[in-house]
C-alpha cells in the first residue's frame, strides 16, 4: 500500500547535518521476493511490515500485535549465509540507504556505504534495516514501530504512559523474530550507529552462535556509566517539565511539543562539537538587526539554527517514546553475557565525540580484548562530532569493505 503521509516538516536549517525525515512511500506487508529488480541508485525503497503476535519483555510484560518496519537491500542467497543486519541510532529509523521517492531531498543515513560495489555490498549480501521498538518518530508514517503511541490491543486506546519499559535485549528478540521470518540462518555481520552499535554487541552477546561480524560505529563501552546515564537525564528533564507532558498521559492531538522540542535541541548539540560550531556559526547573531546583547530574546545564530531544527523534528516525535528510548540506552549493560561473544569486531569511534566519548569505547575494546575477542578499531578524525559518524562513514568505505568480507577465522 502507499503512505502519502504528510507533507514533509519545515525545512531544517542544513547548518545543522542531520537527517531530513521523509514522511511519504509505499508501505508493504509482503516478504521480499527473489524476484524483484537488482538494488541500485534508482530503486525506490519499499518500507515493510514485519508483525509478531506477542513479545514477551524483559520487564515481564507481554506486547500483543508488535508491528516493526524493515527495509531490504539486496538479495538473499538460497542458502541465507549472506544476510546483514543494519541498527539505527537514537534519532534514526530503518531508512538506511535509497529514496522512498525519486524527488526525496537525500537518500537513507548511511547510502554512502550501503549499494552496489559500496563498502556494504548490496550485489553480494542481503542487506535488512530495522526499526526499533518504540521509535522516536512514531508520527512519521514511514515509521513502523510498537511503542507508547501504539493501540493497545486490550484497550483499543494508545498505551501511552502504560507502555512498559523496554531494553536493548527487547530490541534484539523482536529483530531475531524478524530474521527467522526472512528464513536468514546466520548473520553475515551486524552494522549498527551509535545505540544501534550498543544493539549490536547485545546480538553477538545473546545470539553468539548466530552473529558472525560486528559493526559498531560511534559506539561507547560494553555498559554505560552514571555520567552517561546523567546526561541522558538531562535530555529527558525538558519533556517532564512541559505542563503538558502529564505524567505521560497527554492527549495525541495536543503533546509536549516544547519539551520534546527542546530535549531534541539537547540531543542535536550533544551530537556535535565545540569544533563545529565554531565552523558554522562563530559568535554570528540570528539577526544583524537584533543583536543578543539589546534584548534577552534576541539570539545567536547556533540558538536558533538548532531550535529551528529540533522543532522540525518534534513535529514528527512521540515524548513517551523518547523517554524510553533514553532508559534502554540508561539499561544498556552486557557486562554479564559479554563473555558469550564469539564475533570478530570493528569498533569505529570519531576523534571528537562529545557524546559517546572515545575514552569509553577504548575501555569498552581493551575489556573486550582481555576476553580473547577480536577487536579491530579505527577512528574517524574529522571535527563534526558524533555525528560525524553518518556524515563522514564514507572516509571508512575501505577499512569497512575489508572486515565485511574478512574471514571469520582471522
Amino acid at each position: 500500500m502507499s503512505h502519502s503521509g504528510q507533507k514533509n516538516p519545515p525545512s531544517q536549517s542544513r547548518e545543522v547535518p542531520t537527517v531530513s525525515a521523509v514522511t511519504s512511500g509505499t508501505v508493504s506487508f509482503a516478504r521480499p521476493s527473489p524476484e524483484e529488480p537488482r538494488f541500485t541508485q534508482d530503486t525506490i525503497v519499499t518500507k515493510r511490515v514485519f508483525t509478531l503476535s506477542e513479545l514477551e519483555l524483559e520487564c515481564g510484560r507481554r506486547i500483543k500485535n508488535v508491528q516493526i518496519g524493515y527495509e531490504c537491500y539486496g538479495k538473499l542467497t538460497e542458502s541465507g549465509d549472506n544476510a546483514i543486519l543494519i541498527l539505527h541510532y537514537f534519532t534514526g529509523s530503518s531508512h538506511a540507504a535509497g529514496r522512498y521517492n525519486a524527488d526525496d531531498p537525500e537518500p537513507g543515513y548511511w547510502d554512502a556505504i550501503i549499494g552496489p560495489g559500496k563498502a556494504i555490498d548490496t550485489d553480494k549480501y542481503f542487506v535488512v534495516a530495522v526499526d526499533c521498538l518504540s521509535n522516536l518518530y512514531s508520527r512519521n508514517p514511514m515509521v513502523i514501530t510498537t511503542g507508547p503511541a501504539s493501540i493497545n490491543p486490550d484497550t483499543n486506546k494508545p498505551y501511552g504512559a502504560d507502555f512498559p519499559i523496554v531494553t536493548m535485549g527487547d530490541f534484539v528478540n523482536s529483530q531475531y523474530a524478524l530474521c527467522q521470518y526472512l528464513g536468514i540462518p546466520k548473520l553475515h555481520a551486524v552494522c549498527g550507529i551509535s545505540m544501534g552499535s550498543m544493539t549490536a554487541l547485545e546480538w553477538a552477546a545473546r545470539f553468539p552462535n548466530y552473529v558472525q561480524r560486528v559493526l559498531g560505529v560511534i559506539g561507547g563501552d560494553i555498559a554505560n556509566g552514571p555520567y552517561l546515564i546523567s546526561l541522558l537525564r538531562q535530555w529527558t528533564a525538558p519533556i517532564f517539565l512541559d505542563e503538558k507532558f502529564n505524567d505521560g498521559n497527554y492527549l495525541p492531538e495536543d503533546p509536549p511539543l516544547d519539551g520534546l522540542a527542546a530535549a531534541l535541541e539537547l540531543v542535536t548539540l550533544t551530537s556535535l562539537s565545540p569544533q563545529w560550531a565554531n565552523r558554522v556559526f562563530q559568535r554570528r547573531p540570528a539577526d544583524r538587526d537584533a543583536q543578543p546583547s539589546e534584548r534577552l530574546e534576541n539570539r545567536f545564530a547556533i540558538e536558533s539554527a538548532i531550535e529551528r531544527t529540533a522543532k522540525a523534528r518534534a513535529t514528527l516525535a512521540d515524548a513517551n517514546s523518547f523517554l524510553r528510548l533514553a532508559k534502554a540506552v540508561q539499561l544498556f549493560d552486557i557486562t554479564p553475557i559479554v563473555d558469550r561473544i564469539t564475533a570478530k569486531i570493528f569498533w569505529i569511534s570519531a576523534r571528537h565525540d562529545k557524546l559517546l566519548l572515545p575514552e569509553y569505547a577504548a575501555h569498552g575494546v581493551k575489556t573486550l580484548r582481555d576476553l580473547g575477542i577480536n577487536v579491530q578499531t579505527d577512528v574517524i578524525e574529522t571535527d563534526g562530532g558524533h555525528l560525524d559518524g553518518l556524515n563522514e562513514i564514507r572516509s571508512k568505505s575501505e577499512e569497512i569493505k575489508k572486515f565485511i568480507s574478512s574471514s571469520i577465522e582471522t
